[in-house]
């Protein structure tokens, strides 16, 4: 099969590889979308012959397939995998770690956790850059008939992430969520939060992006760019500040945002990955009685869980994708992606 490896230096390759034949416990996936993720970038960008050695990942030699957001249909079952639990033709997310399955996060579906190191698929382990994956059974979750394909990529990683988060913040109707950022994973928490009962205040500092926030369900949007955001949630508020809110850009000056225009006994919640901030404890933490935390994507029962929700609701998740490509148009479709200057993209199979 022809699939897509990253190069370095902003370039992606097409390779052959022999198509993939499952062993004991594993499953091969008959690929129908494969979402494009603002974290794919650091691997496209990483320095030609680098590898993913040199960003710290150990993994299978060789290249590996990009793509972590896979979503298709059961092709082939290997021995040991349970047909009361699988059948080939089933509609499947691939949760997109693997562990020793023995750890108590692993047996809790925490498996990214892994006290023996996880598996990342697109990172150290083959993606869903192609037109058939392998995994373990184990990492296998349900797509409900209601969701598209595309829509169940989405969920595999940055609205699953977003639906995580919010859980992890026991957001209720009764409150105000002020999101920092609306790129893929802020739009989801927004689009969730809203679908929550919350108020959503949308922020970020692409005017285009705050705007595009209120056709996801928020109340307020804030162009970051043209005003201080902390000083615009306080007018909103009548000066309270708000009980909810989260970064999901992984800047420093969300981040700092997000803590100074907490209420005082708020729940502040970091998701964007990557960066520093400096917080004045005192009178910005502590003399709120703030609760701040981190949350980092989701288990397998959280990821169904975010499913159900979405199909319950019928949320419509695939209006996060203002791009979508075939696996032959992967060069051009990085090469946009890599402006960040759109929304979320997928590949299509």
């Amino acid at each position: 099969m022809r699939a897509v490896v990253f190069a370095g230096d902003r370039t992606v390759e097409f390779v052959n590889i022999e198509d993939p034949t499952p062993g004991y416990g594993e499953v091969v996936l008959e690929m129908k979308a494969s979402g494009l993720c603002g974290s794919d970038l650091k691997f496209y960008r990483a320095p030609k012959g680098g590898g993913l050695a040199a960003l710290g990942f150990k993994g299978i030699d060789g290249p590996v397939i990009a793509g972590h957001e896979p979503c298709g249909i059961v092709a082939a079952l290997g021995p040991g995998v349970d047909p009361k639990a699988w059948k080939v033709g089933d509609r499947v997310m691939v949760h997109h770690y693997n562990g020793c399955n023995v750890c108590a996060h692993c047996r809790t579906g925490w498996t990214q956790m892994c006290v023996d190191g996880a598996t990342v698929y697109g990172a150290t382990g083959h993606g869903g850059h192609a037109p058939y994956m392998k995994v373990p059974a184990s990492t296998l979750v349900h797509l409900p008939a209601e969701l598209s394909f595309s829509t169940g990529a989405a969920i595999s990683c940055g609205t699953g992430t977003a639906y995580g988060a919010l859980v992890r913040m026991n957001l209720s109707a009764r409150e105000t969520i002020a999101v920092f950022g609306q790129g893929p994973v802020g739009l989801s928490t927004t689009q969730l939060a809203a679908a929550m009962g919350a108020q959503v205040i949308a922020i970020d500092i692409s005017a285009e992006r705050a705007e595009r926030a209120l056709a996801f369900g928020a109340a307020h949007a804030i162009d970051a760019s043209k005003v201080d955001p902390v000083e615009a949630i306080r007018e909103i508020t009548g000066g309270k500040g708000v009980p909810r809110s989260i970064d999901t850009s992984g800047a420093s000056a969300g981040r700092s945002a997000a803590i100074r225009c907490a209420a005082p006994w708020g729940v502040v919640c970091f998701v964007g990955e990557g960066g520093e901030v400096s917080i004045d404890v005192s009178p910005q933490m502590l003399r709120k009685q703030l609760t701040v935390i981190g949350s980092w994507t989701f288990s397998t029962v959280g990821q169904a869980d975010c499913a159900r929700f979405v199909a319950d609701r019928g949320l419509p998740v695939d209006d996060l994708f203002t791009e979508r490509w075939s696996l032959d148009q992967a060069e051009e479709a990085y090469l946009l992606f890599d402006k960040q200057s759109s929304g979320k993209a997928v590949f299509e199979m």
